[in-house]
């Protein structure tokens, strides 16, 4: 593909030779002579300026290069478009496989690819244009939109709801039974049946070993476009809003609400029955135990305003330099105050 052709795909003004053939896209530090990259954040710019690549992907206002530049508003968002016309990923075509078990009562749509060692349990209606990889599990009576995509060993239970283009990775579980435990006073715990199922959106990914639980009454949704990352835990009856992104390792206890466009970060915790409103970010390893008002950006554990986090953080690393300081203090007050008393009993 030429770079002309790249740039009017991406709806990119062109500074340089459209004429130099484009093979593929790469990383600023690794990209050679027929390949593109990006810039999107402010401390690789420098690199701009030592890259091989044959363009860069840059905002509107980046400073002039050697190198010929695509200048668009979002140059991340086009190096991932970027990507798409040169990475094809694996296409597979519809048929079921002799080894799959589909149950009689279960309705699969047209052009579906069921894999090796599927189970499709009774009752369950998945819609056309599917795409079942190895050894997915689909417990009874789930219900599935258009275009969904399973990896290996992904598993719906019973009763759970999924909307049109779901992608559930490698591992994902959706609908295990959520935590529930009721003590009877004598120390033993009694399981609590979890009756609810979960409700997913439309264009919601869940990354690799994710698990969602179902509710134990009502149900667990993530709405539209949310993005679940790798290992996250969401907590019977919790509730995901639109396009909010939950990265890796995070922890949602039981009825926990995540607003919509928020940012939960690696590593944080919520606290059950918290609700954190639209557009919060909670910055990695933190914890909150409180509800969050729509637009805040929360830090540390427990997580308070991001802001005040980094200036307590700055202060905690100065805490042996002010103890020291401190000590010298409390060392000239004390000889000062020995001073005053030796003349006391002069006088």
């Amino acid at each position: 593909m030429k770079l002309a052709e790249l740039a009017e795909r991406l709806n990119a003004t062109l500074v340089g030779n459209g004429e130099v053939e484009v093979t593929g896209v790469r990383g600023i530090e690794d990209a050679g002579p027929t390949e593109v990259t990006f810039v999107a954040n402010p401390k690789y710019a420098g690199l701009a300026k030592t890259t091989k690549a044959a363009a860069v992907l840059v905002a509107p206002d980046f400073p002039e290069i050697e190198t010929a530049t695509l200048r668009l508003g979002n140059p991340y968002l086009a190096f991932a478009q970027a990507l798409g016309y040169f990475y094809q990923p694996p296409v597979y075509a519809p048929g079921i496989h002799a080894t799959a078990v589909l149950d009689a009562s279960a309705t699969v749509g047209e052009g579906a690819h069921v894999g090796a060692y599927v189970v499709i349990g009774p009752g369950v209606t998945i819609g056309a244009h599917a795409t079942l990889l190895p050894h997915v599990v689909i417990y009874p009576n789930v219900t599935i939109g258009e275009h969904f995509f399973a990896h290996a060993h992904a598993v719906v239970r019973e009763g759970c709801i999924l909307g049109d283009h779901v992608t559930l990775e490698n591992g994902v579980i959706v609908g295990a039974d959520g935590f529930g435990f009721a003590n009877d006073g004598k120390g033993n715990w009694h399981k609590i049946p979890q009756s609810g199922p979960v409700r997913i959106g439309d264009r919601v990914d869940i990354q690799a070993n994710a698990c969602i639980d179902r509710a134990t009454v009502g149900e667990t949704r993530i709405a539209d476009g949310a993005k679940i990352d790798n290992l996250v835990q969401v907590g019977h009856g919790s509730s995901v809003g639109k396009n909010t992104l939950v990265c890796a390792q995070t922890g949602l206890a039981g009825s926990s609400i995540v607003g919509a466009n928020a940012i939960l970060a690696g590593q944080v915790g919520v606290a059950g029955h918290c609700e954190l409103g639209d557009g919060v970010i909670l910055t990695a390893q933190s914890g909150v135990s409180h509800d969050v008002p729509a637009g805040k950006m929360l830090s540390g554990s427990p997580a308070f305003e991001n802001r005040t986090w980094l200036r307590a953080t700055a202060g905690f690393q100065r805490l042996p330099e002010i103890l020291k300081r401190l000590s010298q203090v409390e060392k000239q007050l004390a000889r000062a105050q020995e001073a005053g008393a030796a003349k006391e009993e002069k006088a």
